[in-house]
């Protein structure tokens, strides 16, 4: 039994050993990298706007009694008397951002049956027209670009005089441009 437990202890100490042996080695051959660097960010911005000193008048028939212009909105106020009067006007729009943009949509009000048969409402971008919803467009507006809109509420002489309005109609149109990042 005394043989047998001082092989024990024996083997015991050996594989202590043949332990200690392999962590060093290990800790021999394990090393650690490591990766430094340094980024610069860029400041950037995200300004797109109505330029109001390019707003113009285009019409013939009438002027709006009044309008105004703020960075993102554009009022106006007209009188159409009688069919074959117009209003138009032509603003440009401005990326003064460090970000490309793209327009995503173009949402309109839409006017009720009754008022397509003696109104319409276009907006023309960079020489497309729109009279309706658009909302998967991808037309980009790079950074420091500028691109014209314009807008025309025209009266129009419907097919049937019945479709005339028989009293005066105030409508109340919108339209709204709507940017994303490109």
């Amino acid at each position: 039994m005394g043989k047998e437990k001082n092989a024990q202890t024996l083997i015991i100490a050996i594989l202590a050993v043949a332990v200690l042996v392999m962590s060093v080695g290990f800790a021999t051959y394990s090393q650690n990298l490591t990766i430094n660097g340094t980024a610069t960010v860029k400041s950037a911005s995200w300004n797109i706007h109505f330029d109001n000193s390019q707003y113009t008048e285009t019409t013939g028939s009438v002027q709006a009694t009044s309008h105004s212009i703020t960075d993102t909105t554009m009022t106006y106020t007209v009188t159409l008397n009688e069919p074959g009067d117009f209003y138009e006007f032509t603003i440009n729009v401005v990326n003064d951002g460090t970000i490309d943009a793209v327009l995503s949509s173009i949402n309109l009000t839409e006017l009720t049956a009754a008022q397509q048969k003696y109104i319409t409402h276009v907006v023309t971008y960079n020489g497309t027209d729109y009279s309706t919803d658009q909302s998967n467009l991808s037309i980009p507006l790079a950074a420091e670009a500028t691109v014209p809109v314009k807008v025309r509420v025209t009266y129009i002489l419907p097919d049937s005089s019945s479709d005339l309005p028989s009293e005066d109609q105030t409508v109340t149109l919108e339209a709204v441009l709507g940017y994303s990042q490109a």
